[in-house]
């Protein structure tokens, strides 16, 4: 079942690069008292993700955060170690959370994952992006063609927050 407006964000750990190494992060705490623009893509370093999406959000960080997002993260189906290279490539910094759901384990939570086995990539991420308060889900923008990142991209959050 696909999560929906109004629901509350499932609980999960997601990983992220730290100087330490990868380091878990529940979803309860990531979301917890924090308005959270998430957005998510089918794999680092694929064409559409690292042409438009990704970047949209890193040129726009602070428009989301002068409009009270505290928190911007980018999640894929990929390792910590890819998210954080790819973040690094792409000039993520401070502006972009770079999550890894490595086992999809939140992405098969919430419904939005798909089956990319026939391109030798295994269960994947669907694009979307969602705005999440408090760990309530407020808005949730799918791509119907995962090829753009119009729905789920910077420019449509933008209006939403």
């Amino acid at each position: 079942m696909t999560i929906k407006v109004g629901d509350k964000i499932p609980e999960a750990t997601l990983m992220y690069m730290t100087d330490k190494g990868p380091t878990p992060v529940k979803t309860s705490e990531l979301f917890a008292g924090k308005k959270v623009v998430l957005f998510a893509l089918p794999g680092a370093f694929t064409p559409t993700c690292s042409n438009q999406h990704l970047p949209g959000f890193i040129n726009k960080a602070g428009d989301l955060n002068a409009k009270g997002v505290d928190l911007i993260a980018c999640l894929s189906v990929n390792d910590a170690f890819v998210m954080d290279a790819w973040g690094k490539a792409q000039g993520a910094d401070d502006k972009v959370m770079m999550l890894g759901d490595g086992n999809g384990d939140f992405t098969k939570a919430v419904g939005l994952g798909f089956d990319g086995s026939g391109f030798g990539m295994g269960t994947r991420s669907l694009r979307y992006s969602m705005l999440i308060e408090d760990g309530v889900v407020k808005s949730l923008n799918q791509e119907e063609n995962p090829g753009e990142a119009k729905a789920s991209g910077v420019e449509h959050m933008l209006t939403l927050v």
